[in-house]
């Protein structure tokens, strides 16, 4: 045997040892629970530049005005006694009437699975995490970067429902490209519904593909309308300052049927609002709450988010920027205002402009991540397979991100200090020198009393190299693969099932041909 195949004979052998003992993967270990924020939210702006924004949003929204690109929008708000231009599209909103209305969202709610064990509260000081969403392009080291399929979809929600990490399988992660775009919203919900019995959310673009969610999770609930909603989505402002039809009719068909929405304003500062931080914001915060207001003229007591995405413009290149301080400035003040209102709060967490799952990928997403946690964020989307500035769905950014929910599950459980965990006479029994690694503390404790890493490589130089030199993204793929293998499909009702192929084969027959988006 040469030495060549005798060194990789040895790299096989060590891999394989490696897989071993990794059999049971620390990320699948950890329980499905819905982590709560111990901690002080981090705030960035005083009591009075709170204020101040509050007041900047206010006079916007009543001098500058908002246009909704919807008719009924329209009588909805003239109805209620806003000023209103039918021609323009245009509305001038009154800080009472938006304040009335906004107060009457409520300040948190439950959001109901089909598995009861995996209801998520929104609000308080609860913590959800969901995976990315709305990619075209779908990566991996395998097979590179390529237009996403119903297939690379599915096995996005089979890894999503194994994690205990997301609390949310199905969102969009990569578009279906084969499918015609009027029927792909069918069969993506089909898949959540059909792959995993956690919480949902499905497309808000239009009445039309919004009405067929509703009416598939009445097929999987019953009654949606008591006891919490069990779908909905996020809401986006066309900014700088105008919601477009396709928006305003998912916002007004889901809040209709008593579903959550979101309303966050992407904001992109230089681009869509002045280029300074304070100027973005309280344009966020005007669209913001002209959004959540129509929520509640639509549906007093409709479940409700405050979304936050603005960010700064590189202005070298006209882009989006992720993972700046301007972004995390963004995300704590946005949170300030979501609680100056008594409203939840939806940040987001993996955001990086990084074409690779590389250096600069992790530090742009931590950059994100660490401030939606410490803000408060009570729904943090874009959690985890964030890449290209939201074009692509990377399977190996993917892994490398659920490790790091993983350790903020870990951390926002905190330590306990008392006479246990103090170890007195532990302390005591080693004294000066010597180590604690015999000790009958260390013995109780060792498997379960650190943070165990699915992915960090600890290994020694020699060994490593030994092992095949594989660093992060490498290491990441095998755990894709060792996720999915590790897939089993939740139990689903056989008629429910039935009732769902029904349901979409009869709507592709209705909408062969249609464009849901002119």
């Amino acid at each position: 045997m040469s030495l060549d195949s005798l060194r990789s004979e040895r790299r096989s052998a060590r891999r394989a040892e490696l897989r071993q003992a990794r059999s049971r993967l620390p990320l699948l270990t950890q329980p499905f629970r819905q982590p709560r924020n111990p901690l002080p939210p981090l705030e960035i702006l005083t009591p009075e530049q709170v204020e101040e924004l509050h007041l900047a949003s206010l006079h916007i929204l009543e001098n500058t005005g908002v246009q909704f690109q919807d008719a009924e929008t329209l009588s909805l708000w003239e109805q209620a006694g806003a000023q209103v231009d039918h021609k323009a599209q245009h509305v001038r909103l009154d800080r009472g009437l938006v304040l009335e209305l906004v107060a009457k969202a409520p300040r948190s709610f439950t959001w109901r699975a089909r598995n009861p064990a995996r209801n998520v509260l929104i609000g308080e000081d609860a913590v959800t995490f969901g995976p990315c969403g709305g990619m075209v392009y779908v990566s991996d080291l395998e097979r590179g970067r390529r237009a996403g399929t119903l297939a690379d979809y599915e096995d996005f929600v089979r890894v999503s429902h194994v994690a205990p990490q997301l609390h949310l399988a199905g969102w969009g992660q990569v578009e279906p490209n084969e499918l015609p775009v009027s029927v792909r919203h069918l069969h993506r919900l089909r898949a959540s519904i059909r792959l995993s019995d956690k919480v949902l959310a499905e497309a808000a673009h239009g009445r039309e593909i919004t009405r067929d969610c509703v009416e598939m999770a009445r097929l999987v609930f019953g009654d949606i309308e008591t006891g919490g909603p069990v779908i909905g989505e996020v809401i986006n402002a066309s900014s700088p300052l105008r919601f477009d039809a396709r928006m305003l009719g998912g916002l007004i068909t889901y809040a209709r049927a008593g579903q959550w929405t979101c309303l966050t304003p992407f904001i992109l500062a230089g681009a869509m609002s002045p280029i300074s931080m304070a100027a973005a914001l309280a344009q966020q915060n005007a669209e913001a709450l002209a959004g959540i207001a129509l929520t509640q003229l639509v549906r007093p007591g409709a479940p409700v988010l405050y979304g936050g995405f603005t960010t700064n413009t590189d202005m070298r290149s006209g882009l989006p920027a992720f993972g700046t301080p301007e972004g995390a400035w963004a995300l704590l003040a946005g949170a300030q205002m979501a609680r100056r209102y008594g409203l939840p709060f939806r940040g987001s967490g993996s955001l990086t402009t990084a074409n690779l799952p590389d250096a600069q990928a992790m530090l742009e997403t931590q950059w994100t991540l660490w401030p939606a946690v410490l803000a408060h964020s009570n729904l943090i989307f874009h959690a985890c397979g964030w890449l290209e500035g939201g074009l692509t769905a990377s399977v190996e950014k993917f892994v490398l991100d659920l490790e790091s929910l993983g350790q903020f599950q870990h951390f926002l459980q905190r330590f306990e200090v008392n006479d246990d965990t103090l170890a007195l006479d532990a302390i005591h029994e080693v004294g000066a020198g010597g180590h604690h690694f015999g000790t009958a503390h260390t013995q109780a404790r060792f498997a379960t009393e650190f943070y165990a890493t699915t992915l960090h490589d600890r290994l020694g130089y020699e060994t490593w190299a030994a092992a095949g030199s594989w660093d992060a993204p490498k290491r990441a793929h095998q755990v894709w693969r060792e996720m999915l293998a590790a897939y089993e499909p939740p139990p689903l009702d056989s008629a429910i099932q039935e009732a769902l192929d029904d349901y979409v084969a009869r709507r592709e027959r209705e909408l062969q041909g249609k464009n849901l988006y002119e």
